[in-house]
């Protein structure tokens, strides 16, 4: 299990090599310089000149690369062009809203797949599995945005349970900002519980077909226990990858539902720095979303091993 880990350890430092490379290249090609879009189209050439020394712009591109990395090692992700604060802590005030809406939006897509997953492979080709497949193809199809605004109709403007925007802050109580993400959270996680449902679906209707789930049959285990038993368990592994790729899509991919209910977390915190130019703040939000995908996919890798063991032996 240790060398397991080791070579994916490896793996994991050079793809965040390689992404750095990459987003750096990437956002510095962009049109536009952002000491001309900050002074305005009728600004001097020489205050130009003189803004571009001051936020770093005019030494050549390989040794700001060098000195953006050198940083990020040292977790110091520079100071934003736009606001002259330091992007990390810009960064640390956006994840304390977007970290707890991206795990709460994730353990409710789980606690609704899960069950509703099980529950459709159980019941093979009856009404119970046509309604729920009949369900997550809705819920895949329907936009997530569209899912809230019908919750900010419903339930904030008719029922008035929730505010329809805004986030109070922790400092107002835990449950209070609980309250504020809830009907963010459930227009997050219906569509990607629909995802989750019907690839725990498929995946453990594939395992009912194996000869294992024969043998477990034919040894006196009923459908139930050996559906749970050893159904459940060995369908967990492209489960685990969906829930993955699940965390690092509802963290960074939020912006539109941030949008919609005015929360100040990271997807927004790039939208507005891509139309102010802020370079630094694009590079560092960005690597940083790699960083936790890479990380991420580095855990499911090792839950993979946990679940099936044979994976361990393999390159």
């Amino acid at each position: 299990m240790f060398r397991y880990a080791l070579r994916r350890l490896s793996s994991l430092i050079i793809s965040l090599a390689v992404a750095s490379l990459v987003i750096f290249l990437v956002v510095e090609v962009a049109p536009g310089d952002p000491a001309s879009y900050m002074l305005g189209i009728n600004a001097q050439p020489d205050t130009v000149a003189a803004l571009r020394a001051e936020l770093g712009l005019d030494v050549p591109r390989y040794q700001r690369y060098f000195d953006w990395v050198s940083g990020l090692m040292r977790l110091d992700f520079g100071t934003s062009y736009t606001y002259r604060t330091p992007v990390a802590e810009m960064i640390s005030d956006r994840m304390r809203v977007s970290l707890p809406l991206a795990v709460y939006a994730l353990t409710l897509s789980t606690l609704i797949a899960f069950p509703a997953g099980i529950y459709a492979a159980s019941r093979r080709g009856k009404a119970g599995d046509t309604a729920v497949i009949g369900l997550s193809q809705l819920g895949v199809a329907v936009p997530n945005f569209w899912f809230a605004m019908m919750m900010v109709l419903v339930f904030a403007i008719n029922l008035r349970w929730f505010s329809a925007g805004g986030f109070p802050g922790w400092e107002k109580g835990f449950w209070g900002g609980m309250k504020a993400l809830t009907l963010p959270a459930i227009s997050l996680a219906l569509p990607q519980a629909a995802i989750l449902a019907r690839v725990m679906r498929s995946s453990l209707l594939d395992m009912l077909d194996e000869d294992f789930m024969r043998t477990a049959r034919a040894k006196g285990l009923s459908r139930r226990h050996a559906l749970w038993k050893h159904g459940v368990r060995n369908a967990l592994i492209p489960v685990l990858t969906i829930l993955g790729l699940q965390f690092s899509f509802l963290l960074a991919g939020g912006i539109i539902i941030e949008q919609v209910f005015f929360l100040p977390g990271l997807g927004r915190l790039v939208f507005q720095s891509i139309s102010q130019r802020d370079l630094i703040v694009v590079e560092s939000v960005v690597m940083l979303l790699v960083f936790a995908v890479i990380c991420v996919n580095f855990l499911v890798d090792l839950a993979y091993a946990a679940v099936d063991p044979r994976l361990r032996t393999r390159t």
